[in-house]
């Protein structure tokens, strides 16, 4: 009897055991795991870890620039390291996709004689918002890394196009508008025709409205301009990269949320109750996505008559 109750108390210790989530990796960028994409374009994948973010590193004849560079200079040394393997240029270039902590704070972790180029709008976003998000919260690991972190002062603000020769590789730099944060900006590579879109253009997963004044209006215009792009490969800041069909997958997502939130709004449903029936809606429809598309059900919502 008193083995079978010692059996029992196993099993249901490990059967608990089994149901709590593993605790989330650190938001380290991975070291030798940068893929060629394309002729003159890198990245290294997020692996889909909380925090870490996909890197883009763009390789001309002349001159480099790396997109996005993680949390923290610890971060940015680690790709600083990854540049060194597959660009032997001196003359370097950063850029983040938006002001969002593992975008930008790794700028820290390069050589002061790397160039930092940033969209006004996005300076803006640095200059009222501070560091942000704060993930020291999170862990030791997050903690450590976010140490006296502080953005770099940027060498060159443009409003909102910038056109890079990096020697025999054209790259625009681009800001059509707040999406994700008000400064978002969109990094085009014209002949590989590669689109590095931050979060602006995401693959199986809602857009995430988290600034105060994200709009789903705004967010379908920018979406509008970067169709004539016809980029062949798209990298978002975080998850898989795709084909230059998230575009309008994205765009179709936005657009029927739009019609059914205003159809909804017309027939006299609450804010609660719209956003209840459209998520169920969009689980529905679309069952692989991950995230939550409240907040853009909300915005359209404001924005409907």
């Amino acid at each position: 009897m008193r083995v079978q109750i010692l059996l029992s108390l196993l099993i249901a210790i490990t059967t608990i055991a089994a149901q709590q989530p593993a605790p989330a990796p650190p938001p380290l960028i991975k070291e030798n795991a940068t893929q060629k994409i394309s002729e003159h374009v890198y990245a290294i994948s997020d692996g889909n870890v909380p925090a870490v973010p996909n890197v883009g590193i763009i390789v001309g004849g002349r001159a480099t620039l790396v997109v996005d560079t993680g949390l923290g200079p610890r971060n940015g040394e680690t790709v600083a390291r990854e540049v060194a393997k597959v660009s032997k240029n001196s003359e370097l270039y950063l850029v983040a996709t938006h002001f969002h902590s593992e975008h930008a704070l790794g700028e820290a972790g390069f050589p002061a004689t790397a160039k930092v180029i940033r969209a006004r709008a996005q300076q803006r976003d640095m200059d009222e918002s501070g560091v942000a998000p704060n993930f020291s919260t999170r862990s030791p690991v997050h903690a450590e890394l976010m140490k006296d972190a502080k953005y770099r002062r940027a060498d060159e603000l443009f409003d909102n196009e910038r056109t890079l020769d990096l020697g025999g590789v054209r790259v625009r730099l681009l800001w059509y508008g707040g999406t994700h944060t008000n400064g978002d900006t969109l990094v085009f590579v014209e002949g590989d025709r590669v689109l590095l879109a931050g979060d602006v253009v995401m693959n199986r997963r809602y857009l995430a409205f988290n600034s105060p004044a994200a709009s789903v209006r705004s967010w379908i215009s920018v979406l509008d301009k970067l169709s004539p792009l016809a980029p062949t490969r798209i990298v978002p800041s975080h998850g898989e990269m795709g084909d230059g069909t998230l575009i309008e997958t994205n765009r179709a997502y936005l657009k029927d949320l739009q019609t059914r939130v205003g159809a909804l709004k017309r027939e006299q449903k609450t804010v609660e109750e719209v956003t209840t029936a459209v998520t169920a809606e969009l689980r529905q429809k679309y069952p692989n996505w991950t995230g939550n598309p409240a907040a853009a059900i909300q915005s359209a919502f404001k924005e409907a008559n």
